[in-house]
């Protein structure tokens, strides 16, 4: 996707009949679906059912079972409730009837409250860094593993990595992983567009961080990996036509799930929205 309006309609959804939509899917190289496009889908469908003055603070989503890329997917949502302050939703994403992702939301009225946030870490700013595909370029890399990368993220959004990247399998490496993002082009768009937006690119790094340590020893036999849930919060407003830094550390892994979560900040080092994440580090034995 080169532009930004290809990422817009992608996550828009049609609406077939009252609280259900349906949507298509991105032709991922990986052959499932990619869950950040279910998240953000499945806000776009909360969000069509919500007052225009409620804007979505937190979402809570389990990924049941993997996406077919050939089939669109039909998003039901659940009227839970109205509020005077808060709106909740649920919203099932389903193939040929059966359940493939579920998300609670809240949205909520602005207000006025009590405000205090962790600072920003103090990184690199990102006019000083590569960006991950200039990376790959300075480390001659296989030009096959080149494409295959590049085809993983919207081409209209820039990640600069803060670590040097590497695909190397056998390196291991602190569970940390922190990278600027933003879209080359402008975002003039409400926050509604601004949030589905950001779920989409949510997913991009938290299971990967959870992988870090264990490199050397997860590429002795082939794994199995896949999102297990995901958890948004939206603190405050924000623009992706500016830089963001998303840094995110993995706490822990067992019982084959690796746990991460993740900060995202502007360039101001406005706090502007938080993620958990459980992912599936199967080996296959």
């Amino acid at each position: 996707m080169k532009y930004i309006q290809e990422l817009i309609d992608l996550i828009s959804l049609e609406k077939k009949k009252e609280n259900t939509f349906e949507g298509h899917n991105f032709q991922t190289s990986w052959g499932r679906v990619f869950g950040g496009q279910v998240l953000a889908q499945s806000l776009n469908a909360a969000y069509q059912t919500v007052p225009s003055d409620r804007f979505a603070h937190s979402l809570h989503g389990y990924f049941i079972l993997g996406g077919n890329l050939e089939l669109p997917i039909t998003y039901e949502v659940d009227i839970i409730r109205n509020g005077k302050s808060f709106t909740t939703r649920r919203v099932v994403a389903l193939q040929e009837g059966r359940a493939i992702f579920n998300m609670s939301a809240s949205f909520q009225l602005g207000q006025n409250g009590v405000d205090h946030q962790f600072s920003m870490p103090n990184f690199i700013p990102p006019e000083k860094l590569l960006s991950d595909l200039e990376q790959l370029e300075v480390q001659n890399t296989d030009p096959k593993v080149y494409d295959r990368f590049k085809k993983i993220k919207p081409e209209v959004i820039e990640f600069r990595p803060v670590e040097k990247l590497t695909l190397r399998d056998d390196i291991d490496a602190p569970a940390e992983s922190n990278y600027w993002f933003r879209s080359k082009e402008a975002t003039p768009f409400g926050r509604d567009i601004q949030q589905q937006l950001l779920a989409y690119i949510s997913d991009y790094g938290l299971l990967r961080t959870a992988t870090l340590p264990h490199k050397k020893e997860l590429s002795q036999s082939p794994t199995f990996y896949t999102s297990i849930d995901h958890a948004l919060w939206f603190h405050r407003s924000f623009s992706l036509e500016d830089w963001l830094l998303y840094a995110m550390d993995s706490p822990s892994a067992s019982n084959s799930r690796g746990f991460s979560r993740g900060s995202i900040f502007n360039r101001d080092g406005i706090l502007v929205a938080s993620t958990a994440q459980e992912g599936l580090i199967r080996q296959l034995l």
